[in-house]
């Protein structure tokens, strides 16, 4: 990295994160993840006082250990699984300034050497039961009620991410096609699909709730019109973080499973789907996955519950702790 010092790092991320919008058509949020996803190594190598140049297998190690135990300060370090994508970004960085010149050779391994396992966990998700709960718990006689109803009917219904709603549009929509256009993940656009209920709660929300967010907004100085669909209460597009906070104060309040963010009512959507017998290629398509390997998940997932249902109900499949110990007697 010619003439390049640890206080250099940062404007290499930023162009680093340039490069991935102009050349390889990422998204501005994703650059904004990887360049996020190296403030850690730029504050590690400050910290330490070390040239990127002089990046090998032991400042690695001592770098990953770093963001495993005390990356984060008092809270500790990072799980697995950040620590994990924070390498992949790491890797991918290096081969950038390996392509630009600033480097003659890419110091982190290829391969398994320093790949990080992380276990897979099967997705939460919620049951029918709960989710119907859940979609009618806002009250539709307020217009944060009448939104914040369409917001989960919306998750839901069509499986989308948490970005790609928080980043709709009104003109996304088309009601009487049950249709609404998303931009998911770097440069793809999909449409997706919405059941009978979220469209009758998103036209409410648009003929009632977002007008009167919209007047609430006009009322305040420097108010700027927006076609953002979902709005907060003072006019302007609701941001992620307040989208997760209510699914969380709804979940709370009909007494949910913990940890119901709005991934949980993607891959509820996912899962209910194949429950239904929806063929795996359609749900891919649905969920914008690029690769059928991905939603392959789900289908662990139903013969789990197939398995769970089976063994709980079937007649012949139950077993009473009498049963048990009669058939360790006669093992014996």
């Amino acid at each position: 990295m010619t003439q390049t010092q640890v206080n250099d790092l940062e404007p290499l991320v930023n162009s680093y994160a340039e490069a991935l919008r102009s050349q390889r058509g990422r998204t501005e949020r994703t650059a904004q993840i990887y360049a996020n996803d190296l403030q850690p190594f730029v504050r590690f190598m400050t910290h330490e006082g070390i040239d990127p140049r002089k990046l090998d297998r032991g400042v690695l190690r001592r770098y990953l250990a770093w963001l495993s135990t005390e990356a984060k300060g008092r809270s500790g370090g990072y799980a697995r699984v950040s620590v994990a994508r924070k390498l992949v970004v790491l890797r991918s960085f290096y081969r950038y300034l390996l392509q630009e010149g600033h480097i003659a050779s890419n110091p982190i391994p290829k391969g398994r050497s320093f790949n990080i396992k992380v276990e897979k966990r099967l997705p939460v998700f919620l049951g029918h039961e709960e989710v119907m709960r859940l979609v009618a718990a806002p009250d539709p006689a307020s217009a944060l009620g009448l939104r914040d109803q369409a917001i989960l009917e919306l998750f839901y219904s069509s499986g989308i991410r948490l970005a790609e709603l928080q980043e709709m549009d009104i003109d996304d929509l088309s009601l009487q096609s049950r249709e609404v256009r998303v931009r998911g993940k770097g440069a793809k656009d999909r449409v997706c699909l919405l059941g009978a209920p979220a469209v009758t709660c998103i036209s409410n929300y648009i003929a009632g709730g977002r007008p009167a967010l919209q007047h609430a907004g006009m009322e305040r100085a420097g108010y700027r019109p927006t076609g953002a669909l979902f709005l907060n209460r003072y006019g302007a597009r609701l941001s992620r973080r307040s989208i997760e906070k209510l699914v969380s104060k709804y979940a709370t309040s009909v007494d949910a499973r913990p940890g119901v963010h709005p991934h949980t009512l993607r891959h509820t959507f996912a899962t209910h789907l194949m429950e239904g017998g929806a063929d795996l290629r359609v749900v891919q398509d649905l969920l914008g996955h690029s690769s059928p390997a991905t939603t392959q998940v789900y289908t662990h997932v139903t013969r789990n519950e197939a398995r769970a249902e089976y063994f709980t109900t079937h007649p012949g499949a139950r077993m009473t702790a009498r049963d048990n110990e009669a058939s360790k007697d006669d093992d014996e």
